[in-house]
């Protein structure tokens, strides 16, 4: 297989505003990698970068669109919901089963 042979390069401001939106309580980090078309271990390593004082970045010229982070917030909330309607699924799938047993081994008796 054959490497990649252009890269992308960010620069601190683009780093900075990434880091700064997985500040946002109820965000996932994965949720902004996947919206900013980034792998996850790349922006864990910008969140290290920015710990350490590699990334310089001048916190106040950072703006989140509050669009943007309304939307992530109503993101984390609806797959919250979902998994939790996953989970009440896969329950009742399995007390239909269970009394579908029941009833099969009480009528063979």
């Amino acid at each position: 297989m054959a490497r990649r042979k252009h890269y992308n390069r960010y620069d601190d401001d683009f780093k900075a505003t990434a880091v700064s939106l997985t500040e946002i309580p109820g965000v996932l980090a994965i949720h902004v990698a996947e919206a900013l078309d980034i792998h996850e271990v790349m922006l864990y390593r910008w969140r290290m970068e920015m710990r350490r004082g590699q990334i310089m970045a001048k916190k106040k010229n950072i703006q989140i669109d509050p669009e943007v982070k309304s939307e992530l917030k109503r993101l984390r909330k609806l797959e919250r919901e979902h998994n939790l309607l996953q989970e009440e699924h896969a329950l009742l799938k399995k007390a239909i089963q269970f009394s579908l047993q029941q009833k099969g081994k009480s009528s063979s008796s």
